[in-house]
């Protein structure tokens, strides 16, 4: 895509086509991440063994803090990225560009080394047990100790490139890692393959990434002479207005994550206390509640270029269509998975498992976890528009307010009300209250046609 469709697709494309050829990618590519998040779980569950399946949910949280570097680095530098291009600010692309770069590299870094010497203590912190650590140590070698810079790396990479437009390539480096790590899953983890179960896992994982990587080195390389993308160690510079326009927004995503990686611990260490069973079913259930969750994150990332480049361009009208736009189909389909999430509740878990107790747990908390689906979207949309704008502090009141002030404390609430089953239905208490949050703000951001 050069410079000239790159403006066309931002300022005079319809919206309807625009959000198509920005989101459809980057939804496509969130649902083979889900695919791949559901592949390890699936046949890690054929093995039939609750303990490896524990393992691989239990670890969940270290890999969902990745996201507190990607969110930093690469929502924050994509966001500085679309604005500067609708400023038509093109050397502060670039450097923005290879400050996020850099610094998501050293942070990956930082995060192998930290679980590597302190793995002992975190594995307790994160709920395993005498049961579950080994095989969750296991699983975190590969994923964390020899895999978090390729984790990093190849989601900041695919940010920075969606921010220029170009939402297709994104995806393609995303899902080939994501497909490569599904066909290697089985063989990896089943008896007629490798036969390393979580293990397999983990190692699949890191090849994938590593795979994905290689895809965004050699796409810059091809397009560098029309890629806003530079990872130049020359343009590396710590500039003041670049490092406070990328932490500006990516600051507050990161915290964003960074308390869902919390409330993720809290709750495995609520479910852990009720044996590991309890932990795979719910692991199991939020594998499959994750499926529209990341398509509805996918959009909110596949809009952002479109309303950042039109916003510092000031261009606000086509923003509020464009948000108008993308809240109609987020509602619709939200509320049409919910329905049929609980109605099926019981076949979806037997998909994973062929095990009586698991499945009766996982379909009471699915029932649960699916009923805050039509409001997650609406906060998802919000926070995708406070970030896309350089609203950082809105975004951080956003996540203060949806895991401290509400889902957390109804997690201990909801426990004790309705021991284990109530802890399914913390998410949904919460995002009643912030969806509501979100309408108002955005009414007032913007109130007349809003």
């Amino acid at each position: 895509m050069d410079n000239t469709q790159k403006t066309y697709l931002f300022e005079q494309t319809p919206i309807a086509k625009a959000v198509i050829k920005l989101a459809i990618p980057t939804i496509i590519s969130s649902l083979v991440m889900v695919l791949y998040n559901l592949a390890d779980t699936y046949f890690v569950g054929m093995l039939n063994n609750s303990v490896q399946n524990a393992a691989v949910t239990l670890a969940a949280p270290v890999l969902l803090a990745f996201n507190a570097v990607n969110n930093l680095f690469g929502v924050g530098s994509s966001s500085m990225m679309s604005r500067a291009l609708g400023k038509k600010e093109y050397e502060t692309v670039y450097r923005s560009s290879a400050f996020g770069f850099y610094c998501s590299a050293f942070c990956g870094l930082l995060f192998s080394l930290v679980y590597t010497l302190f793995s002992a203590p975190l594995l307790t912190m994160l709920g395993a047990n005498a049961e579950t650590a080994a095989a969750t140590g296991e699983y975190l070698k590969w994923t964390v100790t020899c895999g978090a810079v390729p984790a990093i790396l190849n989601v900041v990479m695919a940010y920075m490139v969606r921010s220029e437009g170009s939402s297709l390539h994104a995806s393609i480096g995303t899902m080939s890692g994501c497909l490569l790590n599904i066909l290697l899953d089985p063989i990896f983890i089943l008896p007629w393959g490798l036969n390393m179960g979580a293990a397999g896992a983990g190692l699949a994982t890191f090849i994938s990434n590593c795979v994905a990587c290689l895809y965004f080195f050699v796409l810059l390389f091809v397009k560098r002479r029309s890629t806003y993308v530079c990872i130049r160690p020359s343009k590396f510079r710590l500039k003041k207005s670049i490092t406070l326009g990328v932490c500006g927004v990516g600051i507050p995503a990161a915290i964003q994550n960074l308390l869902n990686v919390t409330g993720m611990t809290v709750l495995n260490n609520f479910t852990s206390s009720y044996g590991s069973d309890a932990v795979a079913a719910m692991g199991i259930a939020q594998k499959i509640n994750m499926v529209p969750l990341y398509i509805a994150l996918g959009l909110s990332q596949g809009i952002m270029p479109l309303i950042s480049y039109n916003y510092a361009s000031g261009n606000i009208d086509r923003v509020k269509k464009t948000l108008l736009f993308a809240t109609k189909i987020a509602l619709s389909f939200m509320a049409i998975v919910a329905i049929g999430y609980y109605a099926g509740a019981d076949f979806l878990i037997s998909l994973f498992m062929e095990n009586e107790r698991i499945i009766a747990y996982g379909a009471r908390f699915l029932h649960g976890l699916c009923l805050a689906l039509p409001f997650l979207c609406m906060d998802f949309l919000a926070v995708g528009v406070f970030q896309a704008c350089g609203m950082g502090r809105k975004a951080l009141i956003f996540a203060l307010l949806r895991k401290i002030v509400l889902e957390i404390p109804a997690l201990y609430l909801l426990n004790w009300l309705f021991p284990l089953y109530g802890l399914a239905y913390a998410q949904f208490a919460a995002e009643v209250i912030l969806s509501m949050a979100a309408v108002l703000v955005l009414k007032r951001m913007w109130p007349k046609e809003l």
